[in-house]
């Protein structure tokens, strides 16, 4: 299901644990690591998709996450002609992907990448929020850079413009040694009558 451009709606997916960090999880038999993310089938809304891609990539359920956010339009990025298959050439260009912010409520050990019978995922991790992104396939990293810095927004600090960056020039440090900050974590509330 494209869009009259050549679009395919699709939802993207940042997993955040109580420390703020982001779920990473590694493409099957690949050297890339990604977002989980997934269409939209015809009848569904944004969010049904992205309960559905959840729990095929990642094994989770509705209760074991909270949305905390999600853009607030379409995040788009062009695939290249050569990752296009063929009978799609001319008319597919690319995602338009909603992106969702989850707070992970449940336990790790809630995390199946066996979920569906094709997994998506043979490894996963939690990295800091403002990782470098060299290691997700280069045409999806605008795409990256731009919902993790309109999302940051519901974790308590303003966007880094300075952050999320692709591989570090030759010979330079790269960018989580020079200019790693953590997300602060959200506050518990305090007790009734505190001060």
């Amino acid at each position: 299901m494209l869009d009259r451009d050549g679009y395919r709606p699709n939802v993207g997916i940042i997993l955040i644990n109580h420390r703020n960090e982001v779920f990473w999880g590694k493409r099957i038999r690949e050297h890339s690591w990604q977002f989980p993310q997934g269409g939209i089938k015809r009848g569904e809304t944004p969010e049904q998709a992205m309960y559905r891609e959840l729990n095929e990539e990642v094994g989770l359920q509705p209760e074991h996450v909270h949305i905390v956010g999600r853009t607030r339009e379409w995040l788009r990025y062009e695939v290249p002609d050569n990752w296009v298959r063929r009978e799609w050439r001319g008319h597919y260009r690319g995602q338009k992907q909603i992106w969702f912010l989850l707070r992970m409520v449940g336990r790790d050990t809630d995390v199946d990448l066996r979920a569906s019978s094709h997994p998506e995922f043979d490894a996963w991790r939690w990295n800091d929020y403002w990782i470098p992104l060299d290691s997700v396939i280069e045409f999806k990293r605008g795409v990256y850079r731009m919902a993790l810095q309109e999302l940051s927004r519901f974790l308590g600090g303003p966007p880094r413009t300075d952050a999320v960056r692709g591989a570090p020039a030759r010979g330079e440090r790269p960018p989580d040694e020079r200019q790693a900050a953590r997300v602060p974590a959200p506050r518990p509330p305090k007790p009734p009558g505190s001060a």
